[in-house]
């Protein structure tokens, strides 16, 4: 008898794993919804940047690359959409659509659906494809955040990159180890109970 794990199916993201049912998917979007929500309450400001350091873009890069491109996005909007209406559970307590950080929300949805397509293709089975999933999904974040910053505050562009990028490249490489050593030992515990 071989002691090496069974490879599990392709194609598939970990929430597939759970039994489906109409149920089972409303359940993980709002699942992932309330996930966010809870790791944006994980915040530290950053001197000189209206934007805090949170969990919030960690979780959404989860939920996306667990959930998969279409739940990944629906759970995400339903963030937004919840957090626009008034829910205060973006980061520091905050809602609405005014605020100068709501431009991360917007590619958090964004990167969500990417790294959720990602996933369905294996990029979270591995520490190097979860790595390059991981760094593509924040450069998206960030693609749409920095702009929305500059913008709603009148910052430049140059401005905008210092206050809302710089200060958070060394906490999402570290996020983005965790996710390399979470993901593909998820999956690796999977095939040993398949096996």
């Amino acid at each position: 008898m071989s002691t090496a794990a069974a490879p599990v199916r392709p194609g598939i993201v970990l929430a597939d794993l759970v039994p489906a049912s109409r149920v089972r998917d409303i359940a993980l979007v709002a699942g992932g919804a309330v996930l966010t929500g809870l790791a944006a309450q994980i915040a530290v400001p950053v001197p000189g940047s209206p934007v805090p350091v949170s969990g919030q873009t960690f979780a959404a890069l989860l939920v996306g690359t667990a959930l998969g491109a279409r739940r990944g996005f629906a759970s995400l909007a339903l963030y937004a959409v919840a957090g626009m209406a008034g829910m205060p559970w973006f980061a520091e307590g905050a809602s609405g659509w005014s605020m100068p950080s709501f431009g991360y929300i917007l590619g958090m949805l964004l990167a969500a659906t990417v790294v959720g397509a990602l996933a369905r293709r294996g990029a979270d089975r591995t520490v190097l494809r979860t790595a390059g999933s991981m760094v593509l999904g924040s450069v998206i974040i960030y693609a749409v955040g920095v702009p929305y910053l500059a913008l709603a505050t009148g910052m430049s562009l140059p401005a905008a990159v210092s206050a809302g990028l710089v200060p958070f490249l060394i906490g999402d490489a570290l996020k983005a180890a965790l996710a390399m050593g979470a993901l593909p030992a998820a999956w690796k515990l999977v095939g040993r109970r398949q096996g």
